[in-house]
């Protein structure tokens, strides 16, 4: 046995060897067991909490790191100004704890040595963020401060366009810009909740300008009046047919005269707008080809004798004229009236007394015959505009079943048909459509006295009803009053079709 035992010998240096490796891996496996062990108490690799990395982080470094990130101002742009912010101003606070807790979950969802063999042999860790948890947050708040603190101090209200003085024309306005709040408020909760990209630059909206103030028109009609020289009467009405406000004023020797106006001038061949409403009235839908052949020539051609054809054949060959005169009164136009037919000597068949010609402190010596006022003429023109493009207004209120929507706008075809170049339609772009009747009246002399234009006016910009009247006792010069009604024409359709900034 003793030979036995003395036949092994001293260890080989093959064995020491395994000893030594054996030794070793025991004491690595150690060193790496106690390092693990140190780290399992930590967040794993490859974990963020709201895009945040936590690898090797305990909980308390984990939530100042995040509280750092997300107490970060959000950096607003407007234009050049740049505004800081803290999250704190919208009432923002993180739900920690919950982030904490479900990352402690996430670090404990393996076993340990399941977890320590990865880390052992160096296996990537499969990345893991835990969404961001938010405890309280205020869109209301962050809607008062973008209006009040943003919108209040940076917005800037755009320019309206402006008449350039001396003229009818207008200078273009300018935009202005405004904070689109609610495209703003997703970009900034966004912001909010992105640990990187904390900058927004705010959506901003174009504001075009807004039209002059209709009381603006005004004051432009009357200074292109002063400026003309004109040293008559003159009555101005312009009735807007989308809103329904309108402007109504009378100026003597450039004086206005106090509301309301109401002064007669005589109608001269204005008045065959009622005389065709009063025919039109007790037509078929449809006037056979002579009536409408009359009616074409009193209108587009002013041709007085065809005139009296429609109201002897159509209304009444001695009472015509006052037949005419009682529907007007029916719509309720009092100062409006025609007592006679329109051939020479044709007989005064009554004297009309209208709260306009009876005034004592101004007279425009208005034609016993037929008379109107701009504002009573312009109503009518946008009773027939109503009852042709919506179906309604007065007219058909007053005769119904008798005035219909088509012979509204078979009395809109006529009125386009006064084509002459002159007055209203002189002040408009060429092609556009100008439904009027206009009219002067010459004496034995050669002389004209009354001079008037009653008009529908379509534009881009809008729609609207111009009547202007003008009187002078000595004489109205032909081409400064076709002037100064054409002049006064153009500051109305600029105003409805402003320049573009």
């Amino acid at each position: 046995m003793i030979a036995a035992m003395r036949s092994r010998g001293p260890l080989s240096a093959l064995s020491w060897l395994s000893v030594v490796l054996v030794v070793g891996a025991v004491v690595l496996f150690t060193i790496n067991l106690i390092r693990f062990s140190r780290l399992w108490g930590y967040f794993p690799a490859g974990l963020t909490i709201a895009g945040i990395p936590v690898e090797g982080l305990d909980r308390q470094q984990a939530a100042q790191r995040i509280l750092e990130v997300y107490s970060l101002p959000v950096e607003l742009h407007y234009g050049e100004a740049v505004i800081q912010v803290s999250p704190g101003v919208f009432g923002v606070e993180l739900d920690i704890e919950s982030m904490l807790a479900a990352a402690d979950q996430e670090r404990v969802r393996q076993p340990f040595w399941n977890a320590f063999w990865d880390y052992l042999w160096g296996r990537t860790a499969t990345p893991v963020d835990i969404p961001l948890r938010v405890a309280n947050f205020s869109e209301e708040r962050l809607r008062s401060y973008l209006t009040y603190e943003i919108g209040a101090r940076y917005d800037q209200a755009p320019l309206p366009a402006m008449p350039v003085v001396g003229t009818v024309n207008f200078q273009a306005g300018q935009q202005g810009t405004a904070l689109d709040i609610d495209r703003a408020v997703l970009l900034i909760e966004n912001a909010l909740r992105s640990p990187t990209s904390r900058v927004v630059s705010l959506p901003l909206e174009r504001t075009d300008p807004l039209r002059p103030a209709f009381t603006n028109l005004s004051v432009l009609l009357k200074q292109t009046i002063r400026l003309s020289g004109f040293d008559g009467v003159i009555g101005v009405y312009v009735l807007d047919l989308q809103s329904g406000q309108d402007i109504y004023f009378v100026m003597q020797e450039n004086e206005p005269l106090p509301m309301p106006p109401n002064v007669a001038f005589s109608a001269s061949s204005t008045i065959k707008i009622p005389v065709m409403v009063s025919v039109m009235r007790r037509l078929p839908e449809t006037p056979d080809d002579e009536t409408n052949q009359y009616l074409e020539e009193m209108i587009g051609k002013s041709i007085n004798s065809a005139t009296d054809w429609l109201m002897e054949q159509e209304l009444d060959s001695i009472r015509g004229p006052l037949i005419v005169t009682e529907d007007m009164q029916a719509l309720g136009l009092e100062n409006t009236f025609l007592a006679g037919f329109f051939y020479p000597g044709a007989p005064l068949l009554t004297r009309f007394q209208t709260p306009a010609n009876q005034r004592d402190d101004i007279s425009t010596e208005p034609d016993p015959y037929s008379q109107t006022s701009p504002d009573e003429i312009g109503m009518l023109m946008q009773d027939i505009y109503l009852c042709a493009n919506e179906g309604g207004g007065a007219l058909i209120a007053a005769f119904p079943g008798e005035i219909t929507p088509a012979k509204c706008d078979t009395m809109m075809r006529y009125l386009i048909e006064d084509r002459i170049a002159l007055l209203i339609q002189a002040g408009v772009p060429d092609g556009t459509k100008v439904a009027h009747k206009h009219g002067w009246v010459v004496d034995a002399f050669g002389v004209i006295h009354d001079m008037s234009d009653a008009a529908i006016v379509y534009t881009p910009g809008g729609d609207y009803v111009l009547a202007v009247y003008l009187w002078h006792p000595v004489q109205l010069v032909f081409d400064p009053s076709n002037k100064l009604v054409s002049d006064l024409s153009r500051a109305v359709y600029n105003f409805y079709n402003l320049p573009t900034p």
